[in-house]
């Protein structure tokens, strides 16, 4: 909870200046090498002088066979200019080779905010996009990538999949959670003014400041990853029948119906019952194993998810959307659907 809070203040405070790390950009990073070969990378809320996204693709330029690196520096200043830094191959380890191109800012956007004229073309030369954008504006930066029809790899809030923006994109298979991060610690650089309130946090022997979050963060991305061929009960895209799982016959008190939804409860991914045909809520965190060889979703108890599918599994009590057991509100739940659920008689696993 302590973690979330962080990341709600940088919204609410706009404090947005979280610098990644180097080994959680390279963790993620290896899983595409295949997919950025002949690519245009642009790093598009990154300071080349100090960003780590600019520092891996430059030194892997080579080793990735990528065709062009950008890197956007952000001018603080309003209605001063500033510049691109792209680089093109033939020194990968010299983070200063490359060369600069002028850009300005227009109307209420900076130089090299990347809503602004100048960012918005270099953005149309790219072709994959992969930084860690301002949490506060992390929908707006997801809607400017899908009108333009880009691939990507950024970072975000865990919590953003539960916005009426972000999780519709989950639920139509355009997005989906990264190889990596799925729930693990992690750290950013943070300016020299940012306040450390929690003894987790930490000061380098440079000066340098770190805070910790603990499974809040999430690569989201919509280029292919190899969890999403395996999910709970799949390997290499084939159906495992070697492993034993959960059932729903049999173990009916394990699975309770929601008062006001036609869905029974899971309270951990790893329980989803194999044999079970109808609409069950599964927590958030269950993106993190999410195969469509698997499931479907139909949608999410929310407040502004009032789709068809939603309406018909909803019961009378209009006015409470997260799920009640008894009487007892849970968190707010995704609800899905095994696409090939499997008895027990079926399964050799058993």
């Amino acid at each position: 909870m302590a973690d979330n809070k962080k990341l709600k203040n940088a919204k609410a405070e706009k404090n947005d200046e979280f610098y990644t790390e180097y080994n959680t950009i390279s963790d993620e990073m290896g899983h595409y090498r295949k997919q950025f070969e002949e690519q245009v990378v642009y790093c598009n809320c990154d300071d080349p002088e100090w960003s780590n996204f600019w520092r891996y693709f430059h030194s892997n330029f080579g080793s990735l066979k990528l065709k062009k690196l950008i890197c956007t520096h952000y001018q603080r200043e309003a209605g001063e200019s500033s510049y691109a830094l792209i680089y093109e191959g033939g020194d990968d380890f010299n983070m200063e080779a490359g060369y600069t191109v002028p850009i300005q800012g227009n109307g209420d956007y900076n130089a090299g905010d990347f809503r602004s004229d100048a960012c918005i073309e270099l953005l149309k030369e790219s072709t994959i996009v992969t930084t860690n954008p301002p949490f506060s504006l992390f929908r707006e930066y997801v809607a400017q990538l899908f009108k333009h029809e880009k691939k990507f790899i950024i970072i975000g809030n865990q919590n953003a999949v539960t916005t009426k923006e972000i999780f519709p994109l989950f639920k139509e298979n355009k997005v989906w959670y990264g190889q990596s991060l799925h729930g693990q610690r992690i750290e950013f650089r943070v300016p020299d003014d940012y306040p450390l309130l929690n003894s987790t946090n930490r000061v380098d022997e440079k000066g340098n400041k770190y805070i910790r979050i603990n499974g809040g963060v999430r690569w989201f991305t919509n280029l292919d990853v190899k969890y999403r061929h395996d999910g709970l009960w799949h390997r290499n895209g084939e159906f495992d029948n070697t492993q034993a799982h959960y059932y729903y016959e049999g173990n009916e008190n394990r699975y309770p119906q929601y008062d006001n939804y036609l869905a029974i409860n899971v309270d951990a991914t790893k329980e989803i019952p194999i044999d079970y045909e109808g609409v069950m809520g599964v927590p958030i965190t269950w993106l993190d194993k999410y195969s469509p060889l698997e499931f479907t979703i139909i949608g999410m108890t929310a407040s502004w998810d009032e789709t068809s599918e939603m309406s018909q599994i909803k019961t009378s009590q209009r006015r409470r959307h997260n799920p009640l057991i008894s009487g007892k509100e849970v968190y707010r739940r995704i609800l899905i659907r095994n696409l090939h659920p499997v008895s027990k008689a079926e399964d050799k696993g058993y």
